[in-house]
C-alpha cells in the first residue's frame, strides 16, 4: 500500500517505519525541515531502541522517505495517517490546531479516494468533526478512521511489531477490512483486531492511559502510607499482586509518572468530562497525587540535610521520564532539579540518553556527567529518579569512596535496604520501612 504519515514524532516515525518494514511504500511528512534533513541523511531525531536500523534499511530499499512538502506527501498516499501533536492547552484540554491545519492541507492536495487514519490522541468526537470538515472541502470520496496507538517509549518498535491488540474505529465495514489487511502481518499469532465506532476508539485510548496512570498513583499513595505505618510497600505489593484480579503491572512505587501521554491524557479526560458537566473525580485525584509524588524525593532530601541543604552538592542519576528513552517531558527528575536549584544546591547529573535534552533546558546551571560514577565525585549524596538498567547493580564500594557522604535517595526502590544499611549507607526509599530501622 502507498501510505503517507504526517508527523515524525515517536508515534509517526515508529509507525511509518514499521509499516515500511512490512513492504508498504511510506512517505513521512514533517514541517520541520531540519528534522527531515536529519532523517533523510540516515539519522534519528529521537532515541528509540531498534529504530535506527529499521529507518536506515527501509530508506536504502526505497520503501521509506521523508519530506517537508505536504503536497508531495499527500499526493503519494491512498492511506494518510495523522500523527501530529495534540499538546495540552492552558485548561488541560487537547490543542487540535495542528490537526485542523493538516486537514486543510489534505483537502487541498488529495488526489482520488482517500482514507484518513487518525493516530493522534484526540478528544472524543474529533473523528466526526474531521470527517465533516473534509467532506465540505473535497469532491473526492473520503473516509476518516481512528486507530489509537498503544506504543511504550523505549519499547515502541516491539510494541508495533507484536501488538497485544489493534483497535480501529470506522463507520463503514469496508474501511475496517482495508485496515485489517494493512495490519495483518503483525497479527499472525492471533492478536485481536478490534473494530468499533470512532468514538469508542477515541475513548479507548484515554481510558487505557487513565487506568494505567490510576494504578501508578494508587500504589504511590499506598507507599507513602506504608512509610507512616511501619509497613513495607514491596511486601504489600507482592501480597496483592498475586491476586489475579490485581496483578503486578504498573504497581511499582516511585517518584511519579511523566512523559508525553499519561499526564496529558489524564488532564484531557478531566477537561472533556468537565465540559460535559460530568466530572471524573478519580482522574482529578490521580493527577493531583502524581504531581505531589514528584516532590516526595525532594522532601526526603530537604529533611535529611535541613538548613545545610543549600551548601550541598548532589548527584542525580536518571533524567528521562522512564528508561530507554531520551524524552524528558513531565519527567519527575525535572521537578527535583528545579526544587534543589531553588535551594541553591549544586547538581551533578547523569543519564544514558537524556543529557543533551536536559542541557538544552538548563544550560550551565548543572554539571553534566557522561559516566554515572563521574556524577558522584565530590557529591554529598545521590538521588536516583529513573530506573535505567545500568543503575541496578553498581559497585557500592566505589560509590561510597566517591561520595563525600554515603547517602542515597532512591526514587525507584532499586536496592536491598538491609544490604545498603550494612554497607554503611543512609538509604531513603519510597514506602520501605528499612530506612527507619
Amino acid at each position: 500500500m502507498k501510505i503517507t504519515m504526517i508527523g515524525t514524532g515517536y508515534v509517526g516515525l515508529v509507525t511509518g517505519t514499521c509499516l515500511a518494514e512490512s513492504g508498504n511504500e511510506v512517505v513521512c511528512i514533517d514541517k520541520d525541515e531540519r528534522k527531515v534533513a536529519t532523517l533523510e541523511s540516515g539519522g534519528l531525531t529521537i532515541y528509540e531502541p531498534g529504530l535506527l536500523e529499521l529507518v536506515q534499511r527501509n530508506r536504502r530499499e526505497g520503501r521509506l522517505r521523508f519530506t517537508s512538502s505536504l503536497a508531495d506527501g499527500v499526493a503519494h498516499g491512498h492511506l494518510i495517517f495523522l500523527a501530529v501533536g495534540t499538546p495540552q492547552g492552558d485548561d488541560g484540554s487537547a490543542d487540535l490546531s495542528a490537526l485542523w491545519a493538516v486537514a486543510d492541507g489534505i483537502a487541498a492536495h488529495a488526489q482520488g479516494p482517500t482514507l484518513v487514519v487518525v493516530k493522534s490522541t484526540v478528544p472524543v468526537g474529533t473523528n466526526r468533526a474531521l470527517a465533516e470538515r473534509l467532506a465540505k472541502c473535497m469532491s473526492q470520496p473520503i473516509d476518516v478512521a481512528s486507530n489509537p496507538e498503544f506504543l511504550k517509549e523505549g519499547a515502541a518498535v516491539d510494541d508495533f511489531m507484536r501488538p497485544d491488540r489493534v483497535v480501529v474505529g470506522v463507520r463503514r465495514p469496508e474501511v475496517g477490512r482495508v485496515l485489517h489487511e494493512l495490519y495483518a502481518p503483525y497479527l499472525r499469532t492471533e492478536q485481536p483486531f478490534l473494530v468499533m465506532s470512532p468514538e469508542s476508539a477515541e475513548m479507548t485510548k484515554y481510558v487505557a492511559n487513565a487506568m494505567l496512570a490510576t494504578k501508578i498513583s494508587f500504589i504511590n499513595e499506598m507507599a507513602n502510607l506504608c512509610e507512616r505505618m511501619g509497613a513495607d510497600i514491596n511486601d504489600v505489593r507482592r501480597g496483592i499482586g498475586h491476586d489475579a484480579r490485581i496483578g503486578f503491572q504498573f504497581l511499582h512505587p516511585g517518584s511519579g509518572f511523566g512523559g508525553s501521554c499519561f499526564p496529558k491524557d489524564v488532564r484531557a479526560l478531566v477537561a472533556m468530562s468537565r465540559g460535559l458537566g460530568s466530572p471524573v473525580r478519580i482522574m482529578e485525584a490521580v493527577d493531583a497525587v502524581n504531581e505531589a509524588q514528584k516532590r516526595v524525593l525532594y522532601r526526603k532530601v530537604r529533611d535529611h540535610y535541613g538548613e545545610a541543604l543549600g551548601e550541598k552538592t548532589l548527584a542525580v542519576w536518571g533524567l528521562a521520564f522512564k528508561p530507554r528513552t531520551d524524552d524528558i517531558r513531565e519527567a519527575p527528575a525535572l521537578v527535583l532539579i528545579d526544587a534543589l536549584l531553588a535551594d541553591g544546591v549544586k547538581l551533578r547529573v547523569h543519564d544514558p540518553e537524556a543529557l543533551a535534552n536536559v542541557r538544552a533546558l538548563y544550560g550551565d546551571r548543572l554539571v553534566y556527567c557522561d559516566r554515572p560514577y563521574g556524577a558522584l565525585e565530590g557529591a554529598d549524596g545521590l538521588a536516583i529518579v529513573t530506573e535505567w538498567q545500568e543503575f541496578r547493580n553498581p559497585d557500592f564500594e566505589v560509590m561510597r569512596r566517591l561520595l563525600r557522604q554515603a547517602v542515597i535517595f532512591d526514587g525507584r526502590n532499586l536496592y536491598d535496604p538491609q544490604a545498603l544499611t550494612g554497607l554503611g549507607f543512609t538509604y531513603y526509599t519510597i514506602g520501605r520501612y528499612w530506612q527507619k530501622s
